[in-house]
């Protein structure tokens, strides 16, 4: 059995070559207070998850790191409780990774925030599913 509200060490991008690619190669798009950048990927067969998330936040808007990490982890819990069905979306040979990077200047709500990642997912699940 699946736990459906996980976001484990897998999911998370962390590869900086692989973040890298994604700034590089991927392509993006703005949904304020964010600017997401995202990058389908054939799926290698030893990777077990189809999806991978990244989030970011500049330090030029928030000198202190307890502000960036606040911001941090309310982007991976909203993401951790919509993601379902983008994953259920990603056909099985196809890897989706995205980054999240937070562009707003002031710490918005948790509420503002769970509904633009909704906004966001809603997007990459059309993307994913309309033939690229």
């Amino acid at each position: 059995m699946t736990k459906q509200f996980t976001l484990s060490k897998e999911e998370r991008l962390k590869s900086r070559k692989l973040i890298d690619q994604v700034f590089s190669e991927g392509k993006r798009f703005t949904m304020t207070p964010f600017r997401i950048h995202y990058m389908f990927i054939e799926r290698s067969s030893g990777s077990k998850v189809n999806l991978q998330v990244g989030a970011g936040v500049s330090a030029r808007n928030f000198k202190r790191a307890v502000d960036r990490n606040r911001i941090r982890r309310l982007i991976r819990e909203a993401w951790r409780l919509q993601k379902k069905p983008l994953q259920e979306k990603i056909t099985a040979n196809k890897k989706l990774a995205v980054f999240l990077l937070y562009t707003s200047a002031e710490i918005e709500t948790y509420q503002l925030i769970s509904e633009k990642v909704n906004k966001i997912i809603s997007k990459l699940s059309l993307l994913a599913t309309s033939p690229a």
